[in-house]
């Protein structure tokens, strides 16, 4: 998943948030619920629903953020990837799983987020799930809010749908984002400022997202190319691509505190992590050779090394008085992502289902 601008920037107006809205230029469908959907209680809802969590060594994080979840929504099916991190955080996994009624879903390698998911779906498929939600490892919904969101990807199955994300504390993190493709740069919708030169693409945070089995096979699943981050700006994407539409359900919420997961004790609470900077770095250089012109590519590469600025100053500049190896991630990330780009445009990047993992 990425990181998401901080919507507090911007204006009040909450239409502008719509991620589906005329500003984006992509698709707003009307939704026609049908009478099957009307017919369904919400038990039935989500007794067609798989939910799935992608772990690395987070046993501990889920007994208190999945556990929650299953406990008030005990009619879906859990299921949990655990990317191979340690014999001892395996074996702690599955015996949290096995002790919860969990699927654990089992990779001898670390798949990354969207290789991981991909398998999870893949299992949920196999278990007779129509519906999916997937969630962070850090997220958490409550019954109501995940019955409204199954309820609108049922509704409507080219719909990528997702609730408003809160903080603990209740502070929304997103509600709405876009990426302008002058130069990469990320904002909520409801920011004052202009719009650059070419316009915006809508995505939808994959912090928690509720769709439909058919339209992740329409899109073809999560690219685990990515390994982390960008990776929900792509498939967003690639759903629009499809034919489908991003749907954000506001009277939704999920609690996601983000940062949960990757996190190291020598930082302070607003520094990030070294894995956050690089992958955050090098995939929107990625996500460039992927998906854009070559025009609109040549204005990434010449803002990147101010966009690798902004995404380490996400962590304050505080950090930097005591190390300057985030500095030397992005670097490094930025190199790294010159050369994704280049490999896209020959068309030698490796398939959809392997991870570029960082040397």
């Amino acid at each position: 998943m990425t990181a998401t601008p901080d919507p507090a920037q911007g204006a009040e107006t909450p239409e502008a948030a719509d991620p589906t809205g005329p500003a984006t230029g992509a698709p707003a469908k009307a939704v026609e619920i049908t009478e099957a959907s009307e017919a369904l209680s919400g038990g039935d809802l989500l007794s067609r629903t798989a939910v799935i969590v992608v772990s690395y060594d987070s046993a501990a994080l889920l007994e208190r953020t999945l556990a929650r979840v299953a406990e008030d929504s005990p009619e879906a099916r859990i299921i949990v990837v655990d990317n191979y991190s340690t014999p001892a955080a395996r074996e702690e996994l599955v015996a949290l799983a096995s002790s919860r009624g969990w699927e654990a879903v089992l990779p001898e390698t670390n798949t990354g987020f969207g290789g991981g998911m991909n398998l999870g779906v893949a299992r949920a498929r196999e278990l007779g799930a129509d519906l999916l939600v997937l969630l962070n490892p850090d997220a958490v919904i409550a019954r109501g809010d995940l019955i409204r969101l199954v309820a609108r990807a049922h509704a409507d199955r080219l719909a990528l749908v997702a609730p408003v994300l809160k903080d603990s504390s209740g502070r929304v993190v997103s509600d709405g984002i876009v990426v302008c493709l002058a130069d990469g740069s990320m904002r909520s919708r409801r920011s004052p400022r202009p719009i650059p030169p070419g316009g915006t693409q809508p995505w939808l945070s994959g912090a928690c997202l509720a769709l439909s089995a058919d339209l992740f096979e329409a899109a073809g699943g999560l690219d685990a190319r990515y390994f982390l981050y960008w990776e929900d700006v792509d498939f967003s994407a690639r759903v629009l691509a499809a034919g489908g539409s991003l749907a954000l359900v506001r009277d939704a919420v999920a609690v996601h505190d983000e940062g949960g997961t990757h996190s190291e004790d020598d930082q302070s609470d607003r520094a990030k992590s070294d894995i956050y900077y690089y992958y955050n770095v090098r995939n929107r250089l990625l996500y460039a050779g992927l998906h854009l012109d070559r025009a609109t590519q040549r204005r990434w590469v010449a803002t990147a090394g101010r966009a690798a600025r902004e995404i380490v100053l996400r962590g304050g500049r505080r950090q930097l008085l005591s190390t300057r190896r985030p500095l030397v991630t992005a670097a490094q990330a930025t190199r790294d992502g010159m050369r994704l780009l280049r490999a896209a445009r020959r068309g030698e990047l490796p398939d959809v289902d392997v991870p570029l993992i960082r040397d």
